[in-house]
């Protein structure tokens, strides 16, 4: 799964070819001044609204990220929340610009939505929580019982495979929001809750009256690459996209920081880093950007480590390990280093 981290950092050394030409999306955000960012209404942790308004999140961070490398300002966004059912239709249909939603990139949405997946921001794993009252250990107690969880995502399809697999006969119990979904697990409507485990940390922090009454179960029954997603069609906005992920990646494995970047910038010594920070190479004109664009964009919202650790990691709310999301060079625990890419993504 790290083998994408690797690839970022190869391809981003290797940036080349002609200047590109600014396509239609780029110029329609230029021209409205915003970006439009499709997000999750409430998912702490990845994309949710305090009291104020303001947005917060791994997945919010991606789209400021953006905002800060095009129009170089991380504040001139519109946020869009949408549901799951909402979420693909508002990209199809240009109502937002990009899709940065806990969203998981899988054959079918590639190939069949008009749609271009530009990386994975999180790798995750579809898991169980259940009441701790219940004893329950292990996902293969749950034979027989009631499941909430929510219809038009991966998940819905996800239980139901594996509970045919399993032999456990689950019972589905299915509500069109998260909301409802939350709702009805938390008024004992269902004995247990599937969703992303990453989304049960979240959901047991936010909506629990006591989350330590509550058990995430230590099986996962899928792979879920999650990532945001542009319109099929406009090559130059997918590669400005794509890039600035790669770019935030990249700056971790070098140093670069929120705090540290002017500093790097005006010191460096480092062909690396020189040509991330727009120092040396101008590979922004690759990209119909300026030279600064990925400075920009690690000076508004740091590295990916930091987006990592601030929204979701050990420190923060959620508390969720590093795990699979670490640098290549970090180690690889639980992962072959052979194992590709590819067998990260998911067929269905």
């Amino acid at each position: 799964m790290k083998t994408s981290l690797v690839v970022a950092a190869a391809l981003f050394a290797s940036l080349c070819g002609t200047s590109a030409q600014a396509g239609k999306t780029l110029d329609t955000i230029k021209q409205r001044g915003q970006l439009v960012c499709g997000v999750n209404p409430s998912l702490p942790g990845f994309s949710a609204a305090d009291s104020q308004g303001v947005w917060t999140g791994l997945d919010v961070d991606i789209c400021k990220a953006i905002a800060a490398t095009v129009l170089s300002d991380a504040s001139k966004i519109k946020w869009t929340p949408l549901n799951a059912a909402q979420r693909f239709a508002a990209l199809q249909s240009g109502e937002i610009d990009i899709l940065s939603r806990n969203t998981t990139w899988t054959l079918t949405r590639d190939a069949s939505l008009g749609l271009n997946f530009t990386g994975v921001t999180y790798y995750d794993g579809q898991g169980f929580m259940v009441p701790k009252k219940g004893r329950i250990t292990n996902a293969k107690q749950l034979k027989g019982a009631t499941v909430c969880v929510q219809s038009g995502t991966t998940t819905e399809k996800n239980l139901t495979d594996y509970s045919k697999a399993a032999g456990l006969k689950m019972k589905p119990v299915v509500f069109e929001t998260q909301e409802a979904t939350n709702k009805a697990y938390f008024s004992g409507r269902c004995q247990a809750y599937t969703t992303d485990a990453s989304g049960l940390a979240s959901v047991r922090n936010k909506e629990a009256t006591n989350p330590d009454d509550h058990v995430v179960l230590p099986e996962l029954i899928s792979k879920e690459p999650l990532g945001p997603a542009v319109r099929r069609g406009d090559d130059e906005f997918f590669a400005i996209a794509k890039w600035v992920v790669f770019a935030l990646i990249e700056a971790e494995e070098y140093g670069i920081t929120k705090a540290n970047v002017d500093d790097m910038k005006a010191k460096s010594t480092d062909p690396v880093v020189q040509r991330i920070l727009g120092t040396s190479e101008d590979t922004g004109k690759l990209l119909g950007l300026d030279k600064d664009w990925a400075y920009r964009a690690i000076k508004e919202v740091g590295n990916y480590g930091e987006i990592f650790e601030r929204n979701v990691g050990p420190k923060s709310a959620l508390k969720l390990p590093r795990g699979a999301n670490n640098l290549w060079n970090k180690g690889w625990p639980d992962v072959r280093p052979a194992r590709a890419l590819s067998l990260s993504l998911t067929l269905r």
